[in-house]
């Protein structure tokens, strides 16, 4: 089967691919162009040793180049390694690093993070900068100019992934240590391909990137929009009276959005929302993080009503369950029921399947399905401690009604879900119990009207120790991205713990959401 983007680019030269509009500057690029300059930075990725099954680290904030880069590894069947660019050097020196990357793609605004870290990284032999003027010793956009415009030399078929790539996406676990979770590509494109069929994409459809491009969510769906001959539309950076902007500019009638997202554009004053025509939006995908009944209803009365569908979906597992239009409201708290081609289990305590319905009849929910992950980079243990029977989990808790829909009741591992970001309390609990005069630490989210909750610690220090609420702030900057830092700090003589150690947050929790659910509307 040809690569699809080469086919676009024949069948439908001159229809835009890619379009990145700031508000200034508005860059185009066709289908032809894209296939080009997909297939320069393919083949420069080549000539420095990249191909089936090897990894490409990129790092960039949205842009018609990071979609370049995409399609690039794509091609060549080599796995691509999205970094969040808004990671602390130290967070990001230890994924590049444990990543084995031996290549790296990097927007200019990146290539001096990648020279601060230059010494300690061995195995990244080549670094790679666009847009911007490399570092002494990285390559730029002049070298991958030398290089051809036609497709690379035909990679190993079984080693290419598809329509959509392989992938390792880098996502913590209880322990808080980034864990590179491999997707080697869909194990049945029939099933995915069924599930954007039951939604209804058509090749003239407009998807707007709602969300970071390093992220699996918005750049899944953003590689099916490309492998539909759909055009991609590039918000670089999430401004909500901007995004309106461009969906009323492009017609678009897709996209994929964290709550917090909407949430912003729903808060918009209605003098400022009724300047743009929002009609055109028929496929919103509200995932990330659940949206409540409360924004489902504000977006409703923003924007079709027959256009808001759900998943419920994670970096591991894909895609698991389907809420449909016609449900939004009448399953209020539901994620749907299981997409195509996904058998779902609710274990109980003592492993056994649960059979019973409703919310007295809980368990884990494990999911075997064509997406689902394939492997924990260098961390078997932790992909075996996930596995029964073929069927994979996350750790989260679920039960489902009598009508087949499943409603998720627990998080995962104490996750915090802030504006669409996960959060993973232990990561940042062991930065802050580096510090010398914090003897114990407990983090955990609070309700935020804003992003749905925000990351809050407790903290009990050292014997004859001093610190302000400021110092702990100051100090969680210096080692963790912006949006993992405590918003707000507490001070305690001691954390609360079962007879064997256990932490119980719970009891930490439980003032902060008195009267509320999680999480808030």
């Amino acid at each position: 089967m040809p690569d699809l983007l080469t086919s676009y680019a024949n069948s439908q030269p001159a229809k835009p691919a890619v379009i990145e509009d700031n508000g200034i500057d508005v860059l185009r690029w066709s289908y032809a162009e894209l296939e080009a300059r997909s297939n320069r930075m393919a083949n420069a990725l080549v000539s420095l040793g990249a191909g089936p099954g090897q990894r490409v680290l990129w790092c960039g904030p949205n842009s018609a180049q990071v979609v370049a880069v995409i399609c690039a590894a794509r091609k060549i069947g080599a796995i691509a390694v999205p970094l969040n660019y808004r990671l602390a050097p130290e967070e990001a020196l230890h994924i590049i690093g444990h990543s084995d990357a031996p290549i790296a793609v990097v927007a200019g605004q990146q290539a001096q993070l990648f020279e601060v870290l230059r010494d300690s990284l061995r195995g990244l032999k080549h670094v790679i900068v666009f847009s911007g003027v490399p570092p002494h010793g990285m390559l730029g956009d002049d070298f991958v100019a030398g290089f051809p415009v036609e497709p690379p030399a035909a990679a190993d078929e079984a080693s290419i992934a598809g329509a959509t790539g392989a992938m390792m996406i880098y996502t913590s676990g209880t322990t808080g240590k980034p864990k590179g979770a491999v997707r080697h590509g869909l194990k049945d494109e029939r099933a995915i391909y069924e599930l954007y069929g039951m939604i209804g994409y058509t090749p003239d459809d407009v998807y707007l990137t709602s969300g970071p491009l390093y992220h699996g969510g918005p750049s899944g769906f953003m590689s099916v929009a490309l492998a539909l001959g759909q055009t991609v539309v590039v918000q670089r950076k999430f401004e909500p009276q901007d995004w309106l902007r461009l969906v009323q500019t492009y017609r678009v009638s897709s996209s994929f959005a964290a709550p917090a997202v909407i949430r912003m554009v729903c808060a918009l004053p209605d003098s400022v929302k009724s300047h743009f025509d929002r009609s055109s939006m028929r496929r919103m995908i509200a995932n990330a993080a659940p949206w409540s009944l409360a924004l489902k209803q504000r977006y409703l009365a923003d924007f079709p009503d027959d256009s808001l569908w759900e998943i419920y979906a994670s970096t591991e597992l894909g895609i698991n369950t389907v809420l449909e239009p016609k449900d939004q409201l009448r399953k209020p708290g539901s994620c749907g029921r299981p997409a195509p081609g996904v058998e779902i289990r609710l274990i109980d305590r003592e492993g056994n399947d649960v059979t019973g319905t409703g919310p007295d009849h809980p368990g884990e929910l494990y999911v075997r399905s064509p997406s689902m992950f394939d492997e924990y980079y260098k961390a078997p243990d932790s992909y075996s401690a996930a596995s029964l029977d073929g069927f994979l989990t996350v750790g989260d808790i679920a039960y489902r009604d009598d009508e087949g829909y499943y409603y998720i009741c627990d998080r995962k591992n104490d996750m915090i879900i802030s504006g669409g970001m996960n959060v993973y309390p232990a990561e940042v609990e062991a930065v802050l119990e580096q510090h010398p005069a914090i003897y114990d630490a407990a983090v955990f989210g609070i309700p935020s009207a804003e992003w749905g909750e925000t990351v809050h610690a407790t903290v009990v220090l050292a014997p004859g120790a001093s610190l302000t609420e400021a110092e702990v702030t100051a100090f969680a900057r210096e080692h963790l991205a912006g949006y993992k830092i405590p918003r707000s700090v507490a001070f305690a003589a001691e954390l609360p713990r079962t007879g064997s150690g256990k932490l119980l947050k719970r009891v930490l929790r439980a003032p902060y959401w008195a009267g509320q659910d999680r999480p808030l509307g």
